[in-house]
């Protein structure tokens, strides 16, 4: 029996723009996404969560995967031994997928249309992995998700060479400096090599 061709969407994300239409791609892309980044080597979760996992020593601590997909993030995460993992997307088929993987504590579904269902502290780790980009989260994301951490808190981004390419992604990046949060790591490096495409990748401390 000839093996069921993968549906491929990674040249269409960095093209399309607006929520509905943005979900409606992701939707589409659940079941074969994972294949199809993986195929293009993502290296952006692995990367960043050994970033984190420098910076703290508290396993348990609780971490929002903030656009979480299909778990590629979380499975980084507790590859690092972090075990308090919530996930949240707006893709009801990310999210299904992302569930198979048994690794988060909760996965709620987000309406980008109504604030976001998160309690001020709730979180002392926030991670935006593959999130704030082009086409899907605009870069006054970092803003309202920093905001959400106490004190000492520590947020993670991504930007990959299309978001750095726009002047709004740096500058929503030199806005949380000016507000005087720490940047604790900033490196330059692989995101999808099969593309030829990389990431920075930023781990703020909230002050």
């Amino acid at each position: 029996m000839a093996q069921k061709p993968t549906k491929r969407f990674l040249d269409k994300t960095y093209k399309i723009s607006g929520a509905e239409a943005m979900q409606e791609l992701y939707d589409d892309w659940a079941d074969s996404y994972d294949v199809e980044v993986g195929e293009n080597g993502y290296a952006t979760p692995a990367r960043i969560a050994r970033a984190l996992r420098q910076l703290t020593d508290d396993l348990a601590t609780p971490i929002l995967d903030y656009g979480c997909g299909t778990g590629l993030s979380g499975a980084a995460l507790a590859q690092e031994g972090f075990s308090t993992i919530d996930g949240m997307d707006p893709s009801p088929g990310m999210l299904e997928e992302c569930r198979k993987r048994g690794l988060y504590r909760d996965l709620i579904e987000l309406d980008l249309s109504k604030p976001l269902p998160i309690a001020q502290d709730q979180y002392a780790v926030i991670m935006a992995i593959g999130v704030i980009s082009t086409g899907a989260g605009p870069a006054s994301l970092m803003d309202v998700l920093i905001d959400l951490l106490p004190k000492g808190g520590l947020f993670g981004l991504t930007l990959n060479d299309h978001a750095l390419a726009d002047p709004d992604y740096p500058a929503g990046v030199q806005r949380l400096k000016d507000a005087g949060h720490i940047l604790r790591v900033e490196e330059y490096g692989a995101h999808l090599p099969g593309i030829g495409l990389k990431s920075m990748i930023y781990l703020f401390e909230r002050q």
